[in-house]
């Protein structure tokens, strides 16, 4: 590698021109999205189609595009609690349906986990993709945390977090007409339960309730998640 080509990669590399990098094409991905109003046209999908070449182009390894980009993997947990104000501006929706929203929380993730790992199991999946697999549906994190403690691959499993929220945000809403679901609490609950925080920005596009649930599922199914995906790992695998 000649000196001009070592000077590009180390400012290609640099903490400030890969911060750039991801604002810019996640900004680029809001303005197509707002303009086109096409599903598939996600900034997340669109900040994703740009960095990965990019990536593979300038020969820059994923652990150095982690470790200079770690701010904004810092920022996903406030980012997370600051949808409690948009709750609290809805609590009066939400009184006397606690039981109710927490029990449904409850199924969905141990549906979740079941589900996950027992097709993994069927189609001959090892444990290590197991585990990556079953905190699919939390934020990104938790499913950090989760994966590392229970033996499964992180950076996959942040993969499939956001698989799952990609795919939870483009066909829940669809779903949930097609089944008929009027409630508000009832469509933010499913949508929060299953596609996280990219779910979450969808329910907050279908109304200020859903989006309010949606956020809140967000928080318990975290902690439910947490606390049967070992369980299920001692008991049934």
């Amino acid at each position: 590698m000649n000196d001009h080509a070592a000077q590009l990669k180390a400012l290609f590399s640099g903490e400030v021109f890969l911060l750039c990098l991801v604002l810019g094409t996640f900004l680029l991905g809001v303005y197509l999205y707002k303009r086109l109003k096409f599903p598939l046209l996600q900034p997340l999908l669109i900040s994703v189609a740009i960095i990965i070449p990019f990536l593979k182009i300038t020969d820059i390894e994923y652990s150095t595009f982690y470790e200079q980009t770690k701010i904004l993997n810092f920022m996903l947990g406030p980012s997370v609690v600051a949808l409690g104000y948009i709750l609290y501006e809805q609590i009066e929706y939400i009184k006397g349906n606690v039981t109710s929203m927490l029990i449904a929380v409850f199924a969905g993730s141990v549906v979740g986990i079941v589900t996950v790992i027992g097709t993994a199991k069927l189609m001959g999946a090892d444990k290590m993709l197991q585990m990556s697999l079953a905190p699919k549906s939390v934020t990104t994190p938790i499913a950090i945390s989760i994966a590392q403690t229970t033996g499964g691959i992180p950076e996959l499993a942040v993969a499939f977090v956001v698989i799952c929220g990609i795919f939870g945000g483009l066909v829940g809403p669809l779903i949930l007409r097609r089944l008929g679901i009027q409630s508000k609490i009832a469509k933010g609950l499913a949508i929060g339960s299953a596609s996280h925080a990219l779910g979450t920005t969808r329910a907050l596009e279908m109304g200020a309730l859903e989006g309010a649930i949606s956020g809140l599922a967000i928080g318990i199914m975290g902690v439910m998640t947490a606390i049967l995906i070992p369980f299920v790992e001692k008991f049934f695998l």
